[in-house]
């Protein structure tokens, strides 16, 4: 076999090594190798070796679509991004795509193999799908996150199907001897009508290995009128492993000679340990190892705590229930929400202390104003809780040629968890190996790596021997990376005519407080930056560039933070699903006090569009993607409206209308609600309308994220996560209440045909839901709700 892999410069995601785990499921000997990476101006030749198959390597060099999308974390300053693709021919016919990205529940191991086989031209049927291994080199841009894999990588997807099906029509234009221009492509078929001849792709395979790759202008895309793969509802292509139970999850791993092990941490946010019963522990049945690991000190990467390492699950559990830790809690978390509240009480009688945002005179706008609307808004902390704990699978082993690492990881940054995981233990990057499993649940929570970390440090100090690491349910809940809680203080003006006027927001939120500034896969998690204190995400920032910022001719935003030691990360759309709640909830607030339908009013505030000024000091220039377009937004407000029949529930039941844009996509949304004498909430059905352009590459997979959307928004109305002495108090599901199918919704999804390109979906539908059946709430009640679970104020879902 011979490859030609361009080596590409290292960035601030994704550090540039090769790994050995090409090998792996790299194509056979005998197959033909053709390699190219592709640049801005086109691609380049590359190395063809004859033999029993066509294998085609795409390297793309940030594409204009690919480089305004950005990369985790680059809010407003994308970096250089090299989506790869890979696609295999065997001689047979069978074609073999290798999809980059982590499959973490929302498709995308099936939607970008589909981009692909619709641009080559093949059947679905004669498509095999493989999980490419993780190669920076390759694959730079490997993650999950952000809803960002399609629109980073639906280009460059098209692009290397579409360059292989050149290849091998000019392969059968070269054995034929007629033009290419004569010869159409059909399901794996190369046909020249005139001659009546026809050749199988896999026929033509070895030949097309030695074509020259096109140039990207010479690239002839499919007339979207003529998908057959692309808009098709296709199943998922792990279904069947997922039915019937065949091991994909990092929980599944298994290797010869492995152990379990499981790790005990303060429950104090930065505890450290003092003494442990550890020679107790290491005499219980089938227990191989206790010992203590003093970490260093970084939430994201490896904290202190007592590791167990035991023969199976079933010892390591039962040995953790007798293990005896004396904490040192001096540099511990002293957090506490009840304090925090009443701070924050205080707090909202002013500005904050750091300006985000100004543009007008809010003050004057506010004096002058014909009504003015005041409101506070409360959100609790929440928790990630994937379905799969995290768990970690790892194998230090030492080598006189240098020390190796090899790694099996549910994550969605899997660079980040191989180097950072190789860095704590020691080893060089170009020696640390991390194989990608399939992710059970993510929502943000596994861009995080430190049980990465914590496996490969525990199989290092354990002797070099593969180690499983198990978290159990009650780790997950109180060693999470949270959804932060917040407050938000409003005050808005209206004129005579009821037009919005003014907009004064204040956010009181909290800034790192550990030592070390948290950084949540390249999200920004917090610390001290030239600026001054930074809100840890989630916190509110994007507030600041969020509708209604534009569209307000007086509007300020401002900030308190809180120094926090608890550990907050990235949530199912970060930032904006706490900032759709406290604005699209008060917006309704400012829309009632108008004397106008909620969607009218949405409607006239988009219909203001001001001129942008830059943030201010220490604010935030732009926002995830960009883009928001009143007219797209109007029209899903328009489209919900008519498809729920908007201000006509059926009797007993109210409607509750909410819009928010947010990771590229518009969404508008309406709950139907009813609430019952006891402030029991029953949300019937949500309508939801989205833009994110087009096509829909799988609109099966598309709506399911949709619906999974609306059904974690119900959930999140009863969530909260209780925080006190820099503990968390909530441990299981028993005092965390997650949505059972009784409270599950109808949900109704409908897509705007829009000429845009391809965004994601898994996040932009979430943020509405909430404020939407929150104003569906008050149209039944008349009573507003401002606190976040819903049961701080006597409500319930049911």
């Amino acid at each position: 076999m011979n490859a030609q892999i361009q080596q590409i410069p290292q960035n601030e995601y994704y550090p540039d090594v090769l790994l050995d785990a090409l090998a792996k499921d790299a194509p056979q000997p005998g197959a033909a190798v053709l390699a190219g990476p592709v640049s801005r101006r086109g691609f380049l030749k590359a190395s063809a070796v004859a033999g029993g198959g066509l294998v085609v390597g795409f390297s793309l060099l940030g594409g204009s679509e690919e480089a305004r999308a950005g990369a985790p974390g680059g809010f407003g300053a994308p970096a250089p991004l090299r989506p790869d693709a890979y696609v295999k021919i065997g001689t047979d016919g069978k074609v073999t795509i290798y999809s980059k990205n982590p499959e973490i529940g929302q498709g995308i191991k099936t939607a970008l193999p589909q981009v692909i086989a619709e641009e080559l031209d093949v059947k679905w049927a004669d498509v095999i799908v493989e999980q490419a291994p993780i190669n920076a080199a390759l694959y730079p841009s490997q993650f999950a996150g952000g809803s960002m894999s399609v629109p980073i990588a639906y280009q460059s997807m098209r692009q290397a199907g579409a360059a292989a099906r050149q290849m091998l029509i000019a392969a059968a234009a070269q054995e034929w001897g007629v033009p290419a221009s004569e010869i159409t492509t059909s399901e794996g078929v190369v046909t020249h009508a005139a001659s009546r001849r026809s050749m199988s792709y896999g026929q033509l395979a070895t030949k097309a290995a030695a074509m020259p790759v096109p140039a990207a202008n010479e690239l002839k895309f499919k007339d979207p009128k003529d998908y057959k793969i692309v808009g098709q509802r296709i199943t998922g292509v792990d279904n069947l492993k997922l039915v019937t139970g065949q091991p994909l999850f990092g929980v599944d791993v298994q290797l010869p000679g492995m152990k379990v092990a499981v790790y005990e941490k303060c429950p104090a946010f930065g505890g450290k340990v003092a003494s442990a019963n550890l020679d107790e522990i290491r005499r219980l049945p089938g227990v191989v190892d206790a010992f203590i690991l003093e970490g260093d000190g970084n939430p994201a990467s490896l904290m202190p705590g007592v590791a167990i390492v035991a023969d199976n699950t079933w010892a390591a559990f039962s040995a953790r229930k007798k293990l005896k830790v004396t904490w040192d809690e001096s540099t511990a978390s002293k957090d506490s929400w009840t304090a925090f509240s009443a701070q924050a009480k205080e707090a909202a009688k002013a500005p904050g202390a750091q300006e985000l945002r100004k543009s007008g005179d809010v003050e004057s706008a506010l004096a002058s104003a014909a009504r003015k609307v005041e409101a506070f808004y409360t959100f609790g902390f929440v928790s990630h809780q994937p379905l799969e704990p995290q768990n970690t699978t790892a194998w230090y082993k030492k080598d006189p040629a240098g020390d190796k690492l090899e790694i099996w990881a549910p994550v969605q940054i899997p660079d980040g968890a191989r180097t950072s995981a190789a860095r704590v233990v020691g080893v060089a990057a170009e020696n640390a190996v991390l194989h990608q499993t399939r992710v059970g649940g993510g929502f943000g929570r596994r861009l995080m790596n430190e049980y990465t970390v914590e496996a490969a440090a525990i199989s290092k100090q354990a002797g070099g021997i593969p180690v499983k690491l198990m978290w159990t349910r009650e780790d997950d809940m109180t060693h999470d990376f949270y959804r932060v809680g917040g407050f938000h203080n409003f005050r808005a003006g209206l004129d005579a005519n009821g037009k919005l006027v003014a907009w004064d927001g204040h956010v009181i939120s909290f800034s790192d407080g550990f030592a070390t500034p948290v950084t949540v896969g390249g999200g920004g998690g917090g610390g001290r930056g030239p600026a001054g204190p930074r809100a840890v995400q989630g916190g509110g920032w994007p507030s600041a560039t969020e509708f209604p910022a534009e569209y307000t001719p007086n509007y300020r935003l401002t900030q308190t933070l809180y120094p926090l030691k608890v550990p907050c990360g990235p949530y199912r759309a970060p930032g904006s699903n706490t900032a759709a709640f406290v604005v699209q909830c008060f917006l309704h607030e400012v829309a009632v006090a108008s004397g106008r339908r909620h969607d009218e009013f949405l409607i006239d505030v988009f219909s203001q569009k001001q001129a942008a000024p830059a943030a201010g000091p220490g604010g935030f220039g732009g926002g995830m993607g960009g883009g928001l377009l009143p007219e797209r937004a109007i029209a899903t407000i328009k489209e919900v409206v008519k498809r729920s029949n908007y201000g006509n529930p059926p009797p007993g039941r109210h409607h509750g209308l909410s819009f928010h844009f947010s990771h590229q996509g518009h969404f508008a949304e309406v709950a139907e609600v009813s609430v019952d004498a006891q402030k029991q909430i029953k949300v019937h059905k949500v309508w939801v309308v989205g833009d994110i352009g087009s096509p829909i590459i799988n609109p099966s997979a598309a709506e399911n994220q949709v619906q999974g959307s609306v059904v974690d928004a119900v959930s999140s109305l009863s969530q909260e996560i209780n925080i006190e002495n820099g503990r968390v108090k909530e441990q299981n599901f028993d005092t965390y209440k997650l949505a059972r199918m009784p409270v599950t919704p109808e949900v109704d999804v409908y897509f705007m045909p829009t000429n845009y390109n391809p965004t994601g979906v898994g996040e932009p539908a979430y943020p509405p839901a909430v404020p939407a059946i929150l104003n569906a709430v008050y149209a039944a009640t008349g009573h507003r709700i401002r606190t976040l679970p819903v049961t701080r104020e006597g409500y319930s879902v049911v």
